[in-house]
């Protein structure tokens, strides 16, 4: 008589876990009936980290509240992630894509060049004129008072540097535009306009890297005229940059990690926490400097305690970080600092030449 054989046991039972990892109920099926957690760990496959992603993307439910409060303490996120209790939170890659996703709009709508009262740098001026030319009592006196005007800006105008020329045609239309005033004025005290010709903005560019380089050096002097807009102007080309950079990050973790034993997904996912704090945390800088230009005007002291909170918030995000590497990843401070410093050297140069090319496309786009 032949030995009976040992019954098969399929490969998915060799991979498939016992109990639940979230909450230790014994599994009987593909989810915990105590939890709802499904049973496979999406750091382990690929394919389920992207299902992770597309299922359910904006259903966010209270679990989004939990997981902000759990993501401000440094790496008790991801570590409660990584040992499998997932079921209370948002997956990783949803909450830094909807975060990240809120940053960049925010931040498109922190700058704006070219839209706003003085974009050219002559607003002052037709205030200027509008109120002068307005109390005229005489076409002679209009007639005066403009030509005084337009030879001033004309001056000013060819007194330019040569990296400011964008800004001249600004001047001219400040010019046309006392024109007109001065012509309905003159027609208001019982005179005649003479019609004058269009001034001369430029010639147009040719082409369209022409285009886009004028547009940029055009922004550029509005950089230089309000530096205010250069820190808006920065906040809001990093989360596109942030973007970018979170696969790379991973990247230089499992490099710095290799003998850890750790997948390149488990380090996707200290990356992907680490880049929704970050996200955050520019969030809060936006906020804080939209709250500090507002209030310059009305309350100087509180500007100032402003930008000291904006500065307390830029150092804590390299502290946070290291705090996160350090919970995550177990290891002692000499060996975690020595780590910390290596990627972070590493990741500010990447950062630095993401942040200024997605910087002069945004010039080049707005």
């Amino acid at each position: 008589m032949l030995p009976a054989r040992p019954p098969l046991r399929h490969a998915v039972h060799d991979t498939h876990p016992q109990a639940c990892a979230n909450c230790s109920t014994p599994l009987q099926g593909e989810f915990c009936h105590q939890c709802g957690q499904h049973a496979h760990n999406p750091v382990r496959s690929f394919v389920h980290a992207v299902e992770e992603v597309f299922e359910s993307f904006w259903h966010l439910d209270g679990r989004i509240f939990r997981t902000l409060r759990r993501l401000l303490a440094p790496g008790r996120l991801a570590r409660d992630y990584l040992q499998g209790r997932r079921a209370p939170y948002v997956a990783p890659m949803r909450l830094f894509v909807v975060l990240c996703v809120l940053t960049f709009f925010v931040g498109r709508g922190v700058i704006h060049f070219g839209n706003e009262p003085g974009a050219d740098g002559a607003a002052v001026t037709v205030q200027t004129a509008d109120a002068g030319i307005a109390q005229a009592r005489s076409v002679e006196e209009v007639e005066r008072l403009r030509a005084q005007r337009v030879d001033e800006l004309a001056r000013a105008r060819d007194e330019l540097p040569a990296y400011l020329a964008p800004v001249r045609g600004g001047f001219d239309r400040t010019i046309a535009t006392l024109h007109e005033q001065a012509d309905a004025r003159v027609r208001e005290l019982g005179g005649t306009s003479q019609p004058r010709p269009a001034a001369d903005a430029g010639p147009e560019p040719q082409g369209w890297l022409a285009a886009q380089d004028l547009r940029i050096r055009r922004n550029l002097a509005r950089l230089q005229e309000d530096p205010e807009l250069l820190k808006h102007a920065f906040l809001s080309s990093m989360p596109s940059a942030l973007f970018l950079l979170v696969p790379v990050f991973a990247l230089l973790l499992k490099l710095a990690y290799l003998g850890s034993g750790r997948l390149y997904l488990e380090h996707l996912v200290v990356a992907l926490f680490s880049h929704a704090f970050l996200c955050l945390a520019l969030l809060g800088q936006m906020l804080l400097a939209l709250l500090s230009r507002w209030s310059a005007g009305y309350l100087p002291v509180a500007a100032v305690g402003l930008d000291l909170a904006a500065l307390a918030l830029w150092l804590w995000m390299p502290a946070y970080l290291l705090l996160m590497q350090k919970r995550v990843y177990a290891q002692g401070w000499p060996a975690t600092l020595l780590r910390f410093v290596a990627v972070g050297a590493v990741y500010s140069a990447l950062m630095a030449l993401a942040v200024a090319a997605v910087f002069v496309l945004s010039l080049a786009r707005l």
